[in-house]
This record gives C-alpha cells, structure tokens and sequence, in this order.
C-alpha cells in the first residue's frame, strides 16, 4: 500500500478516535505510528481551545516529549489511577477484537496505561484486520536483559522463532524500563492467544507480552471505504 495512503488513512482513524475527547477527562496517549497522530491532533485541539483540561498520561517517554512539545499537560498513572480513555494503535488486531502490541517498542507501558483506562480505543488501516494473531508479523515480548539467551531458547520451545530486537546500528534495542524485546515468529500464527498469554506471563524473566486480549472496547478502522468503529 502506497505510504502516503497508509499516512492518510492513520491519520483519518485518529481523527474519529480523539472526537470522542471530551473536555476535562485524562487520557492514556498511545505510541506508535498511528497513536502519533492521536497525539498531535489532540494538541491541535489543545492549542485551539477545543479541548480543555485535559491531562495525558503517555506510554513511552517518546509520547511524552511529543506531548510536551505540544502543549498537552501529563501526568502520572499514580497521580490518576483511572483513566477516562485511552487511544492507541495496534500491529494486529482479531476479528474478536484482540490485538498484538508494541513492535514499537513500548508494550509494557501501553499495557499498564490502557489496562487502567475505562474505554480503550485502537486506530489502525485496514491492513492490521486479522483473521489470527501472528500471522502479519511476529510477537513481541519484553525479558530482562539477564539471561536473555535463556529466555529466547524457551521462547524457541513454543514453536516460535525467536529474535531478539536490534536497533538499527545492530545493538540491542533497549526499552524504556531497560529490557530487552525478543520477536517471536509463529509460522502458522497463534492458534490459542490465551493460552500463550498464560504461558508467556508465568515464566521468570518474561515481563510483558504484546498480546492485548479483551482489552479493546472499540477499534476505529480506517480503509478505501472510509472509516467504520468496530465495537466489543
């Protein structure tokens, strides 16, 4: 898909998702590509006065800069335990409404951020509609950088293949919280995320994962007809 079409229909999926930003309420600001115009339509809207009193708890020190430079005042998750909404986008997403998370980077956060929002709305383009997690892209999950190679052997086992995540210069790409990520392959795709999820969280070393099942309460789908909300 032409990129400047993806950038239009991104940009058009923020677009419904932060009219649903209502004066006054605290948001959880996603990261990521999609989540990025999220962000920066909120702060046109900030600096216009459409918007008014709102507060932003980011994801990823990334959205945070990009928040401060537009003007759209942040706080923290122990400061506002409860969010009133949080937008974000997504790598996959279900035709239950699942989705796979963070290959930019950022899953462990935007999982904590969301988790605590009442209403958790994704932004995509059409091309992340999934008929089965993994099968668009790989897995990414969040270990210590402590034995890092044990946790990839491990990862291995699941019928995977595991690789860890490199920046651009080759070395490894070090998250906000100072992990490491390993993608995670899976041929066939994920034929039972909930049983991975379990499996994932339950092994020491293994912080996060970016299965985000049952979170989503809407996904805003962006495409050549235009743009439709899916509901859970």
């Amino acid at each position: 898909m032409d990129e400047r079409l993806v950038a239009n229909l991104k940009r058009m999926a923020a677009e419904r998702a932060v009219d649903l930003v209502q004066n006054g309420m605290i948001l959880g600001l996603g990261h990521g590509s999609t989540a990025k115009y999220a962000v920066d339509i909120i702060g046109e809207r900030v600096k216009s006065g459409v918007l008014q009193r709102i507060v932003g708890v980011p994801t990823s020190e990334h959205t945070a800069a990009q928040a401060r430079a537009l003007g759209i005042p942040l706080a923290t998750l122990a400061e506002h335990p409860v969010l009133d909404l949080a937008i974000d986008g997504a790598d996959e997403v279900d035709p239950d409404l699942n989705l796979i998370k963070g290959l930019g980077g950022a899953l462990l956060r935007e999982k904590i951020v969301e988790s605590a929002a009442q209403r958790f709305v994704v932004v995509v383009d059409e091309s992340k509609l999934v008929r089965r997690l993994g099968t668009r892209g790989p897995l990414p999950v969040e270990v210590t950088q402590f034995a890092w190679e044990a946790h990839a052997g491990w990862l291995k086992s699941l019928g995977c293949r595991a690789e860890l995540r490199r920046a651009a210069d080759g070395v490894p790409f070090v998250t906000d919280n100072n992990n490491y990520i390993i993608h995670c392959a899976f041929p066939e795709g994920i034929s039972d995320p909930v049983a991975l999820a379990r499996a994932l969280i339950q092994r020491p070393g293994i912080l996060e994962h970016g299965l985000f099942l049952g979170m989503a309460t809407e996904v805003v789908v962006a495409g050549a007809d235009g743009v439709r909300v899916i509901s859970a």
